[in-house]
């Protein structure tokens, strides 16, 4: 199993949804409001009155079968609005319960 973990602007949030959905994957947990910033490039999403944009993460289990259409599909959304943020990280989950 992979363990795949997307932190976007809240912009991407319907669009992450659907890229979980086009690729049956049923499972997830999501946060609201969390903040940051990109480690190259991008406005940071604080929350605050000065930087007002907000992240969301979402966080799957998934099929290792399932990932590459998975990441074209968040990739494809990250390219249409790039300047919104999006990026996934993939690890091992080792064990499900």
């Amino acid at each position: 199993m992979k363990a795949i973990m997307i932190i976007y602007n809240q912009a991407h949030s319907s669009n992450v949804l659907d890229a979980l959905d086009k690729c049956s994957i049923r499972g997830f947990t999501k946060w609201e409001d969390v903040q940051g910033r990109g480690s190259s490039k991008g406005e940071p999403h604080y929350s605050s009155h000065a930087w007002p944009s907000k992240n969301m993460v979402t966080m799957a289990v998934v099929e290792p079968e399932v990932l590459p259409a998975l990441l074209a599909e968040l990739r494809k959304h990250n390219e249409e609005a790039e300047k919104q943020g999006l990026r996934a990280f993939v690890w091992e989950a080792d064990s499900v319960i």
